[in-house]
């Protein structure tokens, strides 16, 4: 087991470490956070402990820097703006503290490895390389969605729990870099899981190599001119269609997709073998201006300059609708009566008509989802949860554990959109931190009756994106939606309530869609 600090280890040409005050094991720092073991230093001479928070009684990892003041301001507000970003493939920013002759960051423990430490044992195969670079691609989406950037993207610090959870770490918001880099830093991520080695090295994003470690990952191989090869070139099994969406993230003549259109794009190719999606359609491709000239890389590699994504992706729907159309045009079946259409299929429209706008979803209903409950007592004022008053919601009893009381799994809010959407994601507000949720799509409603939440919750296994466990925030985000699916109700469940409060009031629900 291993825990990268600040996503690196330390390097021969890392600063000393400067020693005099050094903490040592079981010093208890801010009254709350308690050093248990010296883990390593990272390449900027920060040092790396694992801690507990005596206070909540959870793992901790401790990043300290001598001296703190001035010298530690950029490292304690990139803190700051990472600790205002929650989403499960971000490492959680639990604190930070200056104390004039240290200060310290204190953030989430991840039991697991660097994507770097990973690949040393070898590439990875193309399906988990897509759901690393997938995860990665969702927290830039979240970190690029406040206007912030990440600036630190690469294989150390991308982090592979145990549990197979992947977690980005390390932000750094000094302003030197830009939402593009992070992106094309994406297809950097992709290249080094496939083949072992990092094609940044001889120009590299600020962040990623340089003083990070870089000896210690192999450069990409190369040509005389200085272009690498691609994965297919470097290993054998690699499908084309990643091998060109890697090719094409790292292409400076190419430019690249947002952050959430390339995450939505790796989550569509990331699915089961076994549904042969893959073997049916390729890469969206995007490129620069068709009018410019094509680029070098792509002439090298034999790669052609599509259209850009958001170009193939209205072909895509406006193909999709005349399909439809042209479908139902010409059915003359006698059958009248209405048919339910599932909540994955697309409503018929005209083929001339534009691809829907991203914003806010209208929800025809919702209500409180109770099957452990005999009285049922629980159930009033869901509709608060979508009145746009964000100080006012539904709301838990007060129970005696966190876990309910130990006389419930969970309760929840079903919402009802009215009629299958494009869901690009769903917010939950609530009334503190320190509760567990998670998020599900089903296909029908059930009476409100015990029996029929209990039906309800039994159909209800298709899961949005990660569970949010113990959440240090008071808003969750689910964004792990499949952008070709089609969804009309959807299950806010809580799974455990906090154990300040023992109880949860769910202020408001928003859900963004087209």
């Amino acid at each position: 087991m291993t825990q990268v600090g600040e996503g690196q280890e330390a390097e021969e040409t890392a600063p000393p470490v400067m020693t005099f005050g050094a903490p040592t094991a079981g010093e208890i720092l801010a009254e709350r956070y308690e050093l248990v073991e010296h883990i390593n230093n990272d390449s900027a001479g920060r040092l790396v402990w694992r801690g507990v928070d005596v206070v909540l009684r959870r793992p901790v990892a401790v990043v300290l820097r001598y001296p703190g003041g001035d010298s530690a301001t950029e490292m304690l507000q990139a803190a700051v703006a990472a600790s205002r970003v929650i989403h499960p493939n971000l490492v959680g920013v639990y604190d930070a503290i200056d104390e004039d002759e240290r200060a310290y960051v204190v953030r989430e423990w991840v039991d697991g490895n660097s994507l770097r430490e990973l690949v040393a044992d070898g590439p990875l195969d193309p399906a988990r390389a897509t759901a690393i670079g997938n995860a990665v691609a969702s927290a830039l989406a979240a970190v690029h969605a406040t206007g912030m950037v990440h600036g630190n993207v690469h294989p150390g610090t991308a982090m592979i729990s145990d549990d197979g959870r992947v977690v980005l770490a390390d932000a750094r918001t000094d302003g030197a870099d830009s939402q593009e880099n992070d992106i094309r830093a994406v297809g950097g991520i992709l290249y080094f899981a496939l083949t072992g080695h990092w094609p940044h090295a001889e120009a590299p994003l600020r962040g990623a190599t340089a003083g990070h470690g870089r000896a210690a990952i192999p450069d990409a191989v190369r040509d005389a001119s200085g272009a690498i090869a691609a994965p297919r070139q470097v290993r054998a099994g690699v499908p084309a269609y990643l091998d060109d969406l890697t090719m094409d993230l790292l292409d400076a003549e190419i430019a690249p997709p947002s952050s959430d259109v390339l995450a939505a794009e790796l989550a569509r190719l990331d699915v089961p073998a076994e549904d042969h999606f893959l073997d049916q359609t390729g890469t969206i491709r995007f490129t620069a201006d068709p009018g410019d000239d094509p680029s070098p890389l792509a002439a090298a590699g034999g790669r052609k300059v599509a259209v850009g994504i958001a170009g193939l992706l209205a072909v895509a729907l406006v193909g999709l609708l005349i399909g439809i159309s042209a479908l139902g045009g010409d059915d003359k079946s006698p059958n009248t009566e209405p048919v339910a259409r599932p909540s994955n299929s697309a409503p018929s429209s005209q083929a001339s008509a534009p691809a829907p706008a991203v914003g806010k979803l209208s929800v025809e209903e919702v209500r409180i989802i109770d099957p452990d409950s005999k009285l049922r007592d629980e159930l009033d004022d869901a509709e608060k949860v979508i009145d746009g008053n964000e100080d006012k919601g539904w709301g838990t009893d007060t129970y005696t554990t966190a876990n309910f009381g130990n006389r419930k799994k969970g309760m929840g809010v079903l919402i009802d959109l009215g009629a299958p959407h494009t869901v690009k994601s769903v917010q939950a507000i609530l009334s503190s931190t320190g509760a567990s949720a998670e998020l599900f799509w089903g296909e029908a409603d059930f009476p409100s009756t015990s029996s029929g939440d209990k039906q309800l919750v039994a159909s209800y296994k298709n899961r949005i994106g990660q569970p949010f466990e113990e959440h240090d925030g008071t808003t969750m985000t689910f964004n792990g939606f499949n952008p070709e699916q089609k969804y009309q109700y959807l299950l806010f469940w809580i799974t455990k309530l906090p154990a300040s409060d023992l109880k949860i009031d769910v202020q408001e629900i928003k859900v963004q869609g087209s």
